[in-house]
């Protein structure tokens, strides 16, 4: 029998984290592992913190609380360039589900709504403790005991940001990539870019290589010629069912180059 505590506070549902216990926020995740008989824990943690669904506006950055779902992106004025971003991850009834801290722990080759994140300087939150780069909380996140609150990210200017979905079934299907991309400009010229690909190691990453590439670059087909060239010295793609580890390194350049030109694929 599995027991369900639920805490008023962030803070109370991650001091009730010791032991097995783990924390429940959509469910998409956690319970797909109940109903198959998978998750080794006698007590689930889940916190009605209404803090946690909270999306806000400060300076040049939007905080995400980390309970707010993919509907709820969607549906936030303030979140309309992450709109496509949320509607690329499942159909309806997950997405009314699917939370934004869930998503930073789904294992490849899910986790799409992260890569956005990654791209666009994502923080994360956690409670009792501070706020750590996105990048470096992915790659500890296998040992990660505690509750996320939220995530925040930079605010891109209007046309800055751009992601893509490749997969094999459309709309909803699983990723065989996912690339996003915050790109902003000085004088016309690429300055600060960054890089974020799915499906391609067992987290979300960058591509620094690709962003070093880019920087002070034309967003046009010479511009970015050396970032396509860069773009398989960063990634280390895995082999699984959706595709091989060759195949995503052949095509990365592909979609990375659709995705900075923005060309319409059909």
């Amino acid at each position: 029998m599995i027991a369900v505590e639920t805490y008023a506070s962030a803070d109370q549902a991650a001091t009730a984290l010791h032991g097995d216990a783990v924390f429940l926020g959509g469910g998409t995740l956690i319970m797909r592992a109940v109903n198959y008989g998978d998750l080794k824990t006698e007590r689930i943690v889940r916190s009605t913190d209404p803090a946690m669904k909270s999306i806000s506006t400060s300076g040049e950055r939007i905080s995400i609380g980390a309970a707010a779902t993919m509907s709820d992106v969607m549906l936030n004025p303030q979140l309309a360039f992450l709109a496509p971003v949320a509607r690329s991850i499942g159909g309806p009834a997950v997405r009314n589900m699917a939370t934004v801290g869930g998503n930073l722990f789904a294992s490849h080759p899910y986790g799409d709504f992260a890569v956005a994140l990654l791209a666009l300087d994502g923080r994360v939150s956690v409670a009792g403790s501070g706020e750590e780069d996105l990048g470096a909380f992915l790659a500890r996140r296998s040992s990660f005991s505690g509750v996320v609150t939220e995530v925040s990210i930079a605010r891109p200017a209007t046309g800055d940001f751009r992601y893509r979905k490749v997969s094999r079934i459309k709309p909803k299907g699983v990723s065989v990539m996912s690339l996003a991309a915050w790109l902003p400009r000085s004088g016309g010229r690429l300055s600060g870019a960054r890089v974020a690909f799915g499906a391609m190691g067992n987290t979300p990453v960058r591509a620094n290589g690709v962003e070093r590439a880019l920087e002070g670059a034309n967003l046009d087909v010479s511009g970015i010629a050396e970032a396509l060239r860069a773009v398989r010295t960063d990634l280390q793609p895995p082999d699984d069912p959706i595709a091989s580890s060759w195949y995503r390194s052949e095509v990365a350049p592909v979609h990375l180059r659709r995705l900075l030109l923005d060309e319409e694929v059909s």
